[in-house]
């Protein structure tokens, strides 16, 4: 009975073929907008933790200012003899890396471009994991002597030097120069969109004395060691900085240490929200689909009702009928599904590609969209089934 049964509704699919595919196009939309938006939603939470994970291992930043008013409002900005403090004191640490920046126009022959230079140790490169594509980076006497040597980044490459190598130019930054002594390795945008290539480094004390003019420092960057307890790490250094910046018990701080694992989990916590959202969205065209099926499937009962008339009136069962309707919208929505999914892949594949994120292939969202969509085809197609399941022979066959 059953292979009877999907071989009459295999027949009345091909009769109506244009019928069923446009039948089947709201299930598509919909199992194929749920793919894309799950699967592009996945891709963009991996490149998000992947860029965070980019900037350092066990990283926590410390920058001056309360946390409500911004990271510099009315609040003195740190010292070097902060940064030797928290390197002296705060057990746990495997490097510390102070740093202060400024925005400045650097020229090189014809070339102009509008940068951030930064003044930084050697322990920069090891806190953010940051090697050179060519040349070298800053050596002991060069940062104790504050000579005029930089780093720059690809973007900075890019702009004012082409395919020329840099390496022993001489870059002209505001009213100082210095010499480039090597290339970073490009880290492309970081997740809130900066570009972390955008980059001129410079020794330290060089940048306090060429750049700046002040002995400042904008931000410390300290980096855990693997096996330490980093909220330990975290709860000594805002000890040591509230006793150095004299703040008694009470009294709010006047900075701040941000760390990169609470970073990662708000911005990783609100990609997932955002993916199911626009998943649950996508997947109200699968309820689209479902009315349009039964909708197509009860014109489908009205058209044969003379076709049901005879088989119930030489000896078919109710159930019979109600299979034969029900396996037909089941078929309708399953076909509709497969090709949701093969569509939703392929958009999922393209969009990834041009927006340069990780596609992320998600087999448990792929099989509960296809079951869904089943159920679907099945839910929506019972009630015609019954309509045509009840219908009585003698009325069914006076019907013109």
């Amino acid at each position: 009975m059953l292979l009877e049964t999907l071989i009459l509704s295999a027949r009345e699919i091909r009769r109506n073929f244009l019928r069923s595919a446009l039948t089947m196009l709201g299930i598509i939309i919909g199992v194929a907008a749920v793919i894309a938006m799950v699967t592009l939603g996945g891709g963009a939470q991996k490149k998000v933790s992947a860029d965070i994970s980019g900037l350092g291992k066990n990283l926590l930043m410390v920058f001056p200012g309360a946390r409500q008013r911004g990271p510099t409002a009315g609040a003195p900005n740190f010292k070097a003899a902060d940064a030797d403090a928290l390197a002296r004191n705060v057990t746990g640490l495997d490097a510390v890396a102070p740093m202060a920046s400024s925005p400045v126009r650097a020229v090189y022959a014809n070339a102009n471009w509008t940068t951030s230079v930064s003044g930084a140790t050697d322990a920069y490169f090891k806190v953010r994991q940051w090697d050179v594509s060519t040349g070298r980076v800053f050596d002991e006497t060069e940062i104790r002597a504050g000579r005029t040597v930089c780093v720059i980044g690809e973007t900075v490459h890019r702009k004012l030097y082409g395919s020329q190598d840099p390496i022993g130019t001489r870059l002209r930054l505001g009213a100082s120069s210095c010499q480039v002594i090597g290339v970073l390795e490009a880290k492309g945008s970081s997740t809130f969109g900066q570009d972390q290539d955008d980059v001129v480094l410079m020794p330290l004390l060089a940048f306090q004395r060429r750049i700046s003019g002040t002995d400042d420092i904008s931000v410390i960057f300290l980096s855990a060691s693997d096996g330490s307890n980093i909220d330990k790490v975290k709860a000594a250094a805002i000890a040591l900085l509230q006793q150095r910046r004299h703040i008694t018990q009470g009294k709010t701080d006047d900075f701040q240490v941000q760390d990169m694992r609470e970073i990662a989990a708000l911005v990783a916590g609100t990609t997932a929200l955002l993916t199911a959202f626009l998943g649950a969205v996508a997947a109200i065209s699968l309820l689209v689909g479902g009315i349009g099926i039964m909708n197509i499937m009860l014109v489908s009962v009205t058209e044969r009702t003379r076709e049901i008339g005879i088989r119930l009136a030489i000896g078919a069962y109710e159930r019979e009928v109600l299979l034969q309707f029900l396996v037909e919208a089941g078929a309708l929505s399953l076909a509709g599904g497969l090709v949701g999914i093969i569509l939703g892949l392929i958009i999922s594949a393209v969009v990834a590609s041009f927006v340069a994120i990780p596609f992320v292939l998600n087999l448990p969202i792929i099989g509960i969209a296809f079951v869904f969509s089943a159920l679907v085809g099945v839910v929506f197609g019972y009630f015609p089934a019954r309509n045509a399941a009840r219908l009585d022979p003698i009325e069914a066959l006076r019907y013109e």
